[in-house]
C-alpha cells in the first residue's frame, strides 16, 4: 500500500471536520538538524503541510542543533533565511540558551523578523526562577512576541514557570506538548491567566481529551511536533477532539490556525468559554483495549530510540486487531471494523521505508484517536 493510499483514511475525515475557510496554522515545528539524529529540510517542511493544505502555514524553530552554538546563532540565522524563502508559509522563531546572552540574541532575531521565541528547558538544562528568565520575558513583552517552551516528558516540577508567568499576563505562552509534564497545575494555577495557550502535539489521546476537559478550547492550538510528528495526523487528531467536544466551525477554525494567527498578528485572544468537554465520560470496554493496545505499540517504538524502532510495536498492533476480530463487538462494531481497516494498512506499511514505518504508526496512533473519540450510542 503506498502513502496516498493510506492517508485516505485521514484525509477524509479531515475534509469533513474541516471548515471550508480555516486557515491552518501548525504552532510547533522545527527545522535543520538535532543531536538526536533527527532532521527536517524547508522542502521536507511545506511537503507535509501540503497533504494538509496547499496553504497551511507553520511555527518553525531549530531543532537541538549541533552547530546551537554560540547563542542559537547559525541555526537561528538558517531559520530566519528559511521562512524569508518560504512564500509567507514559515514564521520563524528563534531558539535561545539562557545560559548563553539569550536577550541580545532575542533583540538581533526579533530585529530581523522572528516572530516568536522558543525555549526548551529540558535540552539546554535551565530554570525559570531566576533574573535570565526574567529578562527573556521582559523582551517577549517589549516585542509583543509568543514565547513556546517545551513542557512535556523528562520535565520536573514546573511551578516557576507558572510563578513566571502569573508576573506577566501581557505575554502570551505557548505550552507545548499539553502540558503533559504538569497539565493539572497549570491548568489549575493560570485558569485566569488571559494568555495562557496549549498546543496539542503529544502522542497520548487521553491527554489531550483531559486537556479539553480542563481549559477553554479557545487557548488550544494545533500542533504536530514535526519531524517527530506529522502535521496531517495531527490534524486529524486535533479535529477528531474538536468533533468529541462539540465545537462549532468557528471554534474549529481557531483551533487549527485562527488563534495561532491572532497570537502573531498581536490581536487579543478570543473570549474563551468553560471546557466543553465533562471530567467524568463514558468509555467503551472494547475501544479501551484498542487504545491500550495501541498506546503499548508506540512505547515499544519508543523505547529503543533515538530513533524509534517501530517493528517493535508489531505485536501489539497485533493485539489490537485482535479486538477487532470480536464476534460479539456489541455498539462498536463499525467502530472496531474501521479501526481493523487502519491497522491493516499499517501492518502493510511497517515492512517499507522509514517515511512508511512512520506513516504505519501514524495510521496506528489515527485509529487509537477513533477509539477514544468514536461516538456510541446504543442504538448506533
Amino acid at each position: 500500500m503506498d502513502l496516498p493510499v493510506a492517508y485516505e483514511y485521514l484525509t477524509a475525515e479531515i475534509d469533513a471536520l474541516l471548515p471550508p475557510a480555516a486557515t491552518v496554522v501548525d504552532a510547533h515545528t522545527h527545522l535543520g538538524r538535532d543531536e538526536d539524529g533527527q532532521s527536517l529540510d524547508p522542502a521536507e517542511l511545506i511537503a507535509l503541510l501540503d497533504q494538509v493544505s496547499p496553504t497551511a502555514r507553520a511555527c518553525t524553530f531549530p531543532l537541538h542543533d549541533p552547530d546551537r552554538s554560540p547563542a542559537y546563532r547559525v541555526p537561528n540565522d538558517r531559520v530566519l533565511h528559511w521562512a524569508q524563502e518560504s512564500g509567507g508559509r514559515l514564521y520563524p522563531y528563534c531558539r535561545l540558551d539562557p545560559a548563553e546572552d539569550p536577550v541580545a540574541e532575542a533583540e538581533r532575531c526579533l530585529g530581523l523578523g522572528a516572530r516568536g521565541i522558543k525555549l526548551h528547558p529540558r535540552a539546554q538544562a535551565f530554570g525559570f526562577g531566576d533574573a535570565v528568565a526574567e529578562s527573556i520575558w521582559k523582551i517577549a513583552e517589549e516585542a509583543r512576541v509568543p514565547i513556546l517552551i517545551h513542557a512535556g516528558r523528562g520535565m520536573p516540577r514546573m511551578d516557576p514557570l507558572a510563578d513566571l508567568a502569573l508576573r506577566y499576563h501581557d505575554v502570551v505562552l505557548v505550552l507545548a506538548h499539553a502540558a503533559i509534564a504538569d497539565q493539572g497545575m497549570f491548568a489549575a494555577r493560570l485558569r485566569e491567566h488571559p494568555n495562557i495557550v496549549y498546543d496539542t502535539s503529544t502522542f497520548s489521546v487521553f491527554d489531550q481529551l483531559e486537556l479539553f476537559a480542563r481549559v477553554p478550547a479557545e487557548r488550544i492550538v494545533f500542533a504536530s511536533d514535526v519531524p517527530y510528528g506529522r502535521p496531517l495526523g495531527a490534524l486529524h487528531t486535533a479535529l477528531r477532539m474538536a468533533a468529541y467536544a462539540n465545537l462549532d466551525e468557528r471554534e474549529r477554525a481557531y483551533l487549527v490556525g485562527g488563534t495561532m494567527t491572532d497570537i502573531l498578528e498581536g490581536r487579543p485572544l478570543a473570549e474563551p468559554r468553560p471546557p466543553r468537554v465533562p471530567e467524568i465520560r463514558p468509555i467503551n470496554g472494547r475501544l479501551a483495549r484498542v487504545n491500550g493496545y495501541l498506546m503499548m505499540s508506540f512505547a515499544a517504538a519508543l523505547s529503543s530510540g533515538p530513533p524509534p524502532d517501530f517493528e517493535r510495536g508489531r505485536q501489539f498492533l497485533a493485539l489490537a486487531r485482535s479486538v477487532c476480530r470480536d464476534p460479539d463487538p456489541g455498539i462498536a462494531g463499525a467502530a472496531l471494523e474501521r479501526i481493523d481497516e487502519m491497522l491493516a494498512a499499517a501492518e502493510q506499511l511497517l515492512s517499507g521505508d522509514n517515511e512508511q514505518t512512520r506513516a504505519a504508526f501514524g495510521l496506528a496512533m489515527a485509529a487509537g484517536v477513533v477509539a477514544a473519540t468514536e461516538p456510541l450510542t446504543a442504538s448506533s
